[in-house]
């Protein structure tokens, strides 16, 4: 049974880099990239930045929506590791999905990956401690993604929270 290590944190905080140092160790890594490609430069410089820090060995697949799809290619992966929830669950509101099915695409994708061999990294922003976004959507994201969040921490093995470049391991 899979061994899944969360970690969270602010923006430009250190995640990915922990994330990429975590799963240096293993043999078969899988990297799913959850971002998608944007008609956005910036957004496309970073995940040109993003792909630049992964070895070439690794298997990368993006995937903006449906992650279990990918479950054969992830069963005998030594680690997975799925960046970012953020962008995922964003994704899924796009698609006017509402919180409880949310919460049940989490709670299936957690159950799914519970099978993968090795250790899963699953890597997302806190995006609860700041300002209180003046628009519906913005307050409504930050709703459901503090809820998948916490979901994924009870689910989880270990919990990583980083701040500005420090880690602190939580669970």
């Amino acid at each position: 049974m899979g061994k899944i290590i969360f970690i969270s944190g602010g923006v430009r905080s250190g995640k990915s880099a922990f994330a990429l140092e975590l799963a240096q160790k293993s043999k078969d890594v899988v990297f799913i990239a959850t971002a998608g490609r944007k008609e956005d430069k910036e957004m496309n410089k970073r995940i040109e930045v993003h792909q630049k820090s992964r070895p070439t060995h690794w298997k990368t697949i993006e995937e903006t929506e449906d992650i279990i799809k990918h479950l054969k290619a992830l069963e005998k992966a030594d680690c997975v590791i799925v960046d970012c929830i953020t962008f995922l669950v964003s994704n899924w509101m796009f698609k006017k999905l509402n919180e409880e099915k949310i919460i049940e695409n989490m709670q299936n994708i957690i159950k799914k990956l519970r099978k993968v061999r090795g250790k899963i990294i699953m890597v997302s922003n806190e995006v609860g401690m700041g300002v209180v976004p003046p628009y519906k959507l913005g307050r409504d994201f930050r709703d459901v993604i503090g809820r998948v969040n916490q979901l994924i921490v009870k689910n989880s093995n270990e919990f990583y929270f980083f701040i500005s470049g420090i880690k602190w391991r939580l669970k």
